[in-house]
C-alpha cells in the first residue's frame, strides 16, 4: 500500500516536540504531504508515559485514533514515543488495532516501514518565530521520583558545532526566540567533553546573534555555574529568565529525592542570581505528596515559596511510576490531601504571579507575538515561555505575528497583562 500523506500528535514536553519535527522533516523530504489527523493516510502519535496523568492522555488520544482507523479515516496507525518505550508489551496485546508500536528516536524504522529513509531538515511544529534546541537527550541524574532516565537512557550531549548548525539553520526559518532544552540542560557535556560545558555552548550560541531572544529551560540547582549568571548581563539577546525546577524546599524530601542541593544552598543560587541580573523571572516547578511529606514539611515549602516569591511557578502532584526508587516508599499522603496540597501552592502562587503583573502596569515592555484573534493579538514579554507562562493581550489587528514590539502595559487580566502598542522594535 502507498502512503501519500501523514499527521503526528505530539504530546508531553517540547523534547518530544522536536522528535516529531525531525520526523516531519524527514517523512516530507521523502514526498509525503502533512495533513489534518482525520483526512491522512498515516497518523502518528508520540506519546508521553511521564506521570499518570500524561499517559492517560496518551491513551485517550491512541483510542481516538483507533476509531478514527475503524471509520476508515486512516490507513495506518503508529505509536511512538516514551509511553511505549515502557509499556510497549502491554500496548500491544490490549490495542491490536495499532500497526506499529516505536520507543523514543525511532526515526530510522518509522522511515522504513513507511519510505526511503533520508536525513531531511526538521520541520518546525511550533509557530515559525520560535523554536527549540534540543542539546542532549537522555539524563544522568537519579531522581529517585524520576522515570525519564529508564525510558530515555543515559545522557547524550551533542557537539556545540552541531548545535551550532542547527541554530543557523533554524535562523534561515525565521526564528526569532531559541529555547534551549535538554532533560538537564545544567549537565550537558559532561558525557563527551568530561566537563559541564553549558555557559561555553551558550556563549557561542550567543556570540553568533542569530536571534533577538535567546531562553533557557529545564536547568537543575544541583549543578548550577555561576558562570551562567555573567551571561544574562553579557548578551542582551540572553532573556532575564531562567527554568529552575528545585522540586521541593524541605531538607528531608530533597535528600529522599536524591536530589544534592539543600534549601540554603537553593536559597544561595537564587538570591545570587537575583543580585547577579536584576529583573530576572525565576520559574520553578515543584511538587506535593511526595512519601513521607509531613504537614510540618509541606508547610516548609509553603513558606519557602513565599519567601522567594517565584514569577512563575507550575506544581504537581506525586504519583508512584514503577522501576523507579520512590516505588518502593510507602505513598502514604493521601490522594485528597495532595489535591488540598496542591491548591494551597497554586493558591499562594496565583497571589504572587498576580502581584508581579500588576508592577509591571505602565512600563515599557517587549512582546514577541505568538498569535492574532480578529482584532486581538497574543504576544509573551521577555518573561515568559510559550505554552507554560503567561500572556500579554493587545487590542491591535495591525500586528504581524511573530515580531516583537514594544508595548505600554495598561493593566492585568489575573497574571496575564494588557497592553497597547509602542512601536516596533
Amino acid at each position: 500500500m502507498k502512503y501519500t500523506s501523514f499527521y503526528i500528535t505530539t504530546l508531553g514536553c517540547s523534547k518530544n516536540t522536536v522528535d516529531s519535527e525531525i520526523l516531519k522533516g524527514r517523512l516530507q523530504k521523502a514526498g509525503l504531504e502533512w495533513r489534518k489527523p482525520d483526512k491522512s493516510d498515516i497518523l502518528i502519535i508520540n506519546t508521553c508515559g511521564f506521570i499518570l496523568d500524561a499517559k492517560e492522555e496518551s491513551i485517550e488520544s491512541i483510542m481516538e485514533a483507533v476509531q478514527y482507523k475503524k471509520e476508515g479515516k486512516i490507513k495506518k496507525l503508529i505509536v511512538m514515543g516514551c509511553l511505549v518505550e515502557r509499556y510497549q508489551d502491554e500496548l500491544k496485546q490490549e490495542i491490536p488495532e495499532v500497526d506499529s508500536f516505536y520507543g523514543v528516536e525511532p526515526f530510522h524504522q518509522i522511515m522504513q516501514e513507511i519510505a526511503e529513509d533520508n536525513e531531511g531538515p526538521r520541520d518546525l511544529l511550533t509557530p515559525s518565530h520560535y523554536a527549540y534546541l534540543k542539546i542532549a537527550e537522555g539524563c544522568d541524574n537519579i531522581c529517585s521520583f524520576c522515570a525519564i532516565p529508564g525510558i530515555r537512557g543515559k545522557q547524550k550531549s551533542r557537539k556545540i558545532e552541531d548545535l551550532i548548525r542547527e541554530a543557523k539553520y533554524l535562523n534561515t526559518l525565521g526564528v526569532k526566540e531559541l529555547i534551549i532544552i535538554a532533560q538537564d540542560t545544567t549537565r550537558y557535556g559532561t558525557d563527551i567533553y568530561d566537563q559541564r560545558k553549558l555557559p561555553e555552548l551558550l556563549a557561542r550560541l550567543l556570540n553568533e546573534k542569530l536571534f533577538p531572544r535567546v531562553r533557557l529551560m529545564y536547568t537543575n540547582p544541583d549543578f548550577w555555574q555561576k558562570e551562567l549568571n555573567h551571561l544574562y548581563n553579557e548578551y542582551p539577546e540572553f532573556c532575564p529568565y531562567v527554568d529552575l525546577p528545585i522540586q521541593h524546599a524541605a531538607d528531608r524530601i530533597l535528600e529522599n529525592m536524591n536530589r544534592k542541593k539543600g534549601q540554603d544552598s537553593i536559597r544561595e543560587i537564587i538570591a545570587q542570581l537575583r543580585e547577579d541580573v536584576p529583573g530576572i523571572a525565576i520559574r520553578t516547578t515543584v511538587m506535593v505528596g511526595f512519601p513521607g511529606e509531613t504537614d510540618e514539611e509541606f508547610y516548609e515549602l509553603l513558606d519557602f515559596i513565599e519567601e522567594i516569591q517565584f514569577e512563575r511557578l507550575g506544581a504537581f502532584k506525586y504519583s508512584e511510576e514503577e522501576d523507579t526508587e520512590a516505588a518502593g516508599l510507602n505513598d502514604n499522603v493521601p490522594e485528597d490531601k495532595k489535591d488540598e496540597r496542591l491548591d494551597l501552592v497554586m493558591s499562594s502562587q496565583y497571589d504572587i504571579s498576580t502581584e508581579f503583573a500588576r508592577s509591571k502596569v505602565g512600563q515599557e515592555v517587549e512582546v514577541i507575538i505568538d498569535e492574532k484573534n480578529g482584532q486581538q493579538a497574543l504576544g509573551r514579554t521577555i518573561w515568559d515561555a510559550p505554552e507554560v507562562d503567561c500572556n500579554v493581550f493587545i487590542n491591535n489587528s495591525s500586528v504581524e505575528e511573530g515580531r516583537i514590539y514594544k508595548v505600554l502595559v495598561t493593566g492585568t487580566q489575573e497574571f496575564d497583562l494588557i497592553g497597547k502598542i509602542k512601536g516596533e522594535k
